[in-house]
Parts: structure tokens; C-alpha cells; sequence
């Protein structure tokens, strides 16, 4: 395992989305992906509300609503299909999905629970180092499993579970070149 030599940084504290409709995040989140709420915020001077979720590990996942927000760009400020479906790229400094850890075994589990609950998900991805980079059975070069799909603000996300320690053979330098 790689180790961080300058800061001992233990996770995600959290990380911070915004949303257009609280109520309907909070369903989703809490209700669909059973995440507890475990903190509200009221921002000063009516100017917004901060709400976390716990999604394990000691990490959480906010959100802010702020009433005068404005409307979302698909393709700008976050990916405009899902994974599969069309073009994932947003801007830059822009948030382009979130990836929560799950046990890769249950994957296909998670996938019919999100299904029977309405969640438009993608089949399992078995990523890997072959020329398209996914396949859809387990290979010698798969390293994460994933399946993807959207919250109610069209915010792309992943449950993905690695299938092997990743280790200095899986950093190519080169890539790092444009």
C-alpha cells in the first residue's frame, strides 16, 4: 500500500455537493441508499442549509442548498449521462462523480436493490487493463467493479469494490503526458 509521506490523512471527512431540492435528496440518500442524516445545518442570514450524510468508515457526504442557486449545466458542472450512455466529461474543477466503496461480491446484489427501488443503473463494469478498459466477466487484469447511476440532481455515482490490492505496476507515468 502506498503510504503518504507528508500529511496522515485517514479518508474523505467529507465532501460537499450542492442540491436543488433538500427533501428530495434526503429520500434518496437516506431512503434509497440508506444513508443516516446525521447533522443539519441553518446557514447564517437565511443564506442556505448544510446537511451530512454517514456513508461509512467515518466519512460523509453533505450537501448545501442555497436558495438562490443556480440552475445545473449537464456536461459543465457535472457529467450529462451515465456511464454507457453518452458523454461523461465536465469541466474543469467541476465534480464529475462520486465513487462509494462496496464489498465488489455484493455488487449485483446492489445493483437489483437499486433497481427494484426505480434507480435506472448500468450493467457491472469489471474494470480493467484491456483495450476498452472494461469487460463484462472478471479478467486477469480487472482491479474495480462498478456500477453506475444518478441521484435526484442528475450527480453521477458508483458503487465500486476492488478486486486486488493496487501496487507500483499499475502506475504508467507515460499516461501522465498530454
Amino acid at each position: 500500500m502506498a503510504v503518504n509521506s507528508k500529511f496522515e490523512i485517514r479518508g474523505i471527512n467529507h465532501l460537499a455537493l450542492v442540491c436543488k431540492d433538500m427533501q428530495a435528496t434526503v429520500d434518496f440518500y437516506s431512503g434509497i441508499l440508506g444513508m443516516p442524516l446525521i447533522k443539519t445545518i441553518e446557514l447564517p442570514m437565511n443564506s442556505g442549509k448544510h446537511f451530512f450524510f454517514d456513508i461509512g468508515n467515518n466519512d460523509a457526504l453533505a450537501f448545501f442548498w442555497f436558495p438562490n442557486a443556480p440552475e445545473s449545466q449537464p456536461g459543465i458542472t457535472h457529467a450529462a449521462s451515465i456511464v454507457g450512455h453518452g458523454d461523461i466529461t465536465s469541466a474543469h474543477a467541476s465534480m464529475n462523480h462520486v465513487a462509494f466503496d462496496i464489498p465488489q461480491e455484493k455488487i449485483e446484489d446492489y445493483q437489483c436493490v437499486l433497481e427494484a427501488a426505480g434507480v435506472e443503473v448500468t450493467p457491472v463494469y469489471n474494470h480493467d487493463d484491456s483495450e476498452y478498459q472494461a469487460s463484462r466477466t472478471i479478467t486477469d487484469t480487472t482491479f474495480v467493479r462498478s456500477i453506475y447511476f444518478k441521484d435526484p440532481d442528475g450527480i453521477l455515482l458508483e458503487f465500486a469494490g476492488w478486486t486486488r490490492a493496487l501496487n507500483e505496476d499499475d502506475v504508467d507515468p507515460a499516461i501522465l503526458q498530454h
